[in-house]
């Protein structure tokens, strides 16, 4: 055990002492804040900025509407025919030529839309939802509905959802926050397990390849050498994930309190306790409460304190799971170019995993699908946590953890008895024979 515990300390101590571990653990939480507020910024940009004008030739008489401009498209109808619109569209100052032709309501064909650019599919969309909007009202009009009626039927619905705990206490709930944590959750998990493992594999290439292995083989065992390797970047990895929480929560409260006003914080903070009240004169009205407050609750609804630790387990399981496997492979091979073809049959269930958890799973988290990627060993890692900000019942939980212990015992197992061989082994290009040679070669 002494061994082990030097061989895990020199591991842990030669990775966070490096320039590039400090460098990128203080530096990654700016690069990630600093990505998602520049998409943030030009996606908003780009919608608040994008304004095209579109010049409408009609020669429906169906319609007794015209399409209403608002603040990302300008509608202007024309008295010309289309072919003159389309000649003098490049000296205009019209993005486009929309043409409504004589259609049946029932069957609206024939529409074009026409540009010297291709338009994007947004613009598309917003096009195709004003003519559709204006062909749903002409129907309720010739229907008899008058047009104060028609008015009233534009109804939009709020609904507030709440999810019943075990003890029978309605918590707040969101599908939206939860979908958010669980999307982050799944692509951060991916990407340790992936960084991780691969850091393992090419440590054992680099001892390997340099005969430092020959020495340290004469004094511990390979099993002790890979578990030390294995936990001691297991350590790093967890010391670099805490300090990126402890790093992104105080450059979030930093932002916090220099670009936003307290003022509004405290509006939020009193709408969130039971909505702002405005006064009107003589008369206190009940605010209604808006998309950040409801963001606001149903982010408190959450239990952060169990994601991120079950979040730590899984992390930890998984890296074990996988890691131990890419240390297998990396003591298999003579150099990183010579590990493609075994790498491809241990990331395919991660990517399975990966894929499934962010679009099967988010959209049907207590389905079969999702139950069964999270209980195997392979995909469970990043079906778990997706899952867990919806809720996972209890047992459920710890049925995935065992598995999950199972899983990583049985693979180290295997991984040590073809390490314990290929660690040793030199110019001989291996196949996945060879290696089930080993694997069955006895002590």
């Amino acid at each position: 055990m002494n061994k082990v515990l030097l061989i895990i300390r020199r591991e842990y101590l030669s990775r966070v002492k490096k320039k590039s571990f400090i460098i990128m653990t203080f530096l990654t939480p700016l690069l990630i804040a600093g990505i998602y507020g520049l998409i943030g910024y030009f996606t908003y940009k780009g919608i608040k900025d994008t304004h095209d004008k579109i010049a409408v030739v009609s020669t429906n008489k169906t319609l007794t509407e015209k399409l209403v401009t608002d603040k990302n498209i300008e509608y202007e109808y024309v008295n010309q025919s289309l072919e003159e619109v389309k000649k003098s569209l490049k000296k205009s100052d019209f993005d486009y030529v929309l043409y409504l032709p004589e259609f049946s309501l029932a069957e609206p064909k024939g529409v074009e839309l026409f540009g010297e650019k291709q338009a994007g599919l947004s613009l598309n969309n917003r096009i195709s939802g004003d003519i559709e909007e204006l062909i749903r009202n002409q129907k309720l009009k010739e229907s008899g509905i008058a047009q104060a009626d028609l008015d009233q039927l534009k109804t939009s619905v709020d609904i507030e959802t709440k999810k019943i705990a075990d003890t029978g206490k309605e918590e707040s709930s969101s599908a939206g926050a939860s979908t958010i944590i669980a999307f982050i959750a799944g692509i951060l998990m991916f990407m340790f397990i992936m960084l991780y493992g691969i850091q393992v594999m090419r440590g054992v290439i680099e001892e390997k390849t340099s005969r430092i292995i020959e020495v340290m083989i004469s004094s511990v065992k390979p099993f002790q050498l890979m578990m030390g390797k294995i936990i001691g970047i297991a350590l790093v990895g967890l010391t670099q994930f805490i300090l990126w929480i402890v790093l992104t929560l105080t450059i979030s409260t930093v932002a916090l309190s220099v670009f936003v006003d307290k003022a509004d914080v405290k509006k939020i903070a009193t709408s969130a306790q039971g909505g702002t009240q405005i006064s009107t004169g003589t008369t206190v009205v009940q605010a209604p409460q808006g998309p950040m407050v409801d963001i606001q609750k149903s982010l408190a609804g959450l239990d952060f304190g169990k994601i991120v630790s079950v979040f730590i387990f899984f992390f930890i399981g998984g890296y074990l799971f996988y890691s131990a496997l890419y240390a297998a492979i990396g003591s298999a091979v003579d150099s990183e170019t010579e590990t493609q073809q075994f790498m491809m049959p241990v990331m395919m269930p991660l990517l399975l995993g990966y894929a499934l958890s962010l679009s099967v799973v988010t959209n049907d988290p207590y389905g079969n699908v999702a139950f069964w990627l999270s209980m195997i060993p392979f995909t469970s890692p990043i079906a778990m946590v997706v899952r867990l900000p919806y809720g996972v019942p209890g047992w459920e939980l710890a049925l995935s953890m065992a598995i999950l212990v199972v899983g990583f015992i049985g693979t180290v197992w295997v991984a040590s008895r073809i390490y314990r061989v290929g660690i040793l082994m030199y110019g001989k290009k291996t196949t996945f024979k060879e290696m089930f040679k080993w694997f069955t070669y006895k002590n």
